[in-house]
């Protein structure tokens, strides 16, 4: 209750002193501040302090069990001088541009009709999440399998259909080895997208599209004038994080073809792994790890803006 200027609480109301615990709660900065304490150490821990400590090694010439010599920017400059670095930069903008398209075209098609009504819609909603829910590493030898040379079911329907007279190296020649890391990587993905945009589908006023018919507007229209300009907020940050997810890519990679053949399926993630692991050049390494971090943040940051205008 209030007397004159002055609150009580219900304690001093009463007559029972407040302890400075209970004063300190009752603010409102001291009692957010227990709130996110948790999750911002968690990102100290586990975020920033890698984060730092890689930029620290990265300007070191350090081996796996020597102590570091400080030499700045010359392993980003040895980086930029080798032309097996902008293989790998080749390689990671095209996975990343090429499944990230793939993965937004299918998921968007999953969603409409994923949408719609029809038998047993929520079993095969719930299968659809079974590619995403699926380990990547137990996944991705199940797709070692299917691309193998000798037992791959692709090829043996290619042959047995009379398509091909033999089947494809999958795993054995670089592009066909990059279209089957994009084959996986979509199949994993696709998941993603049709549950989020099948969720803002289903927020979207059928009144619009009602509004619309009555205009006079086709199918096509409604889809290009109603639903998509609906999912534009959702689709920019879907596609964020899709590519965020896809350009570091390691697991999947490092399973199926572990970069090969000759470096034509490395990525950033793969190619920073074996030279810091492999190779024990953990400087170098963490160098080659750095590279992502600037066509990402251009990413994220285009998109943040675009988003906020919009």
């Amino acid at each position: 209750m209030a007397v004159g200027s002055r609150s009580f609480t219900v304690a001093e109301a009463a007559g029972r002193p407040r302890s400075v615990v209970s004063r300190l709660l009752e603010r409102e900065a001291v009692f957010s501040w227990l709130m996110l304490g948790p999750a911002v150490l968690f990102l100290l821990a586990l975020v920033a302090y890698p984060f730092v400590y890689g930029i620290l090694l990265s300007l070191q010439n350090r081996a796996v069990g020597q102590g570091g010599t400080f030499v700045g920017l010359q392993n980003f400059v040895a980086n930029a001088n080798d032309p097996v670095f902008w293989q790998i930069a080749r390689n990671t903008i095209v996975f990343t541009a090429v499944a990230t398209i793939i993965k937004l075209v299918g998921g968007m098609g999953m969603a409409l009709v994923m949408n719609q009504h029809f038998p047993l819609k929520n079993a095969v909603r719930a299968a659809l999440l079974l590619p995403w829910i699926v380990p990547t590493v137990l996944s991705t030898i199940a797709w070692m399998w299917i691309f193998d040379p000798t037992f791959s079911v692709i090829n043996w329907a290619l042959t047995s259909s009379g398509l091909r007279s033999t089947g494809l190296p999958w795993l054995g020649d670089g592009v066909w080895a990059m279209v089957a890391i994009i084959i996986a990587n979509v199949w994993r993905g696709l998941p993603f997208y049709a549950v989020t945009l099948l969720a803002a589908l289903q927020t979207i006023s059928q009144e619009l599209y009602e509004a619309a018919a009555i205009d006079g507007a086709s199918s096509r229209q409604r889809f290009w004038h109603v639903t998509l300009p609906m999912l534009k907020p959702v689709l920019l940050i879907t596609t964020m994080f899709s590519v965020i997810f896809t350009f570091s890519d390691f697991q999947l990679v490092y399973v199926l073809t572990g970069g090969g053949p000759a470096n034509a399926t490395h990525l950033f993630a793969t190619y920073a792994f074996n030279i810091a692991m492999g190779a024990g050049q953990l400087g170098n390494g963490a160098a080659v790890a750095l590279s992502m971090f600037p066509p990402l943040a251009l990413v994220i940051a285009a998109l943040t803006l675009y988003l906020r205008k919009d």
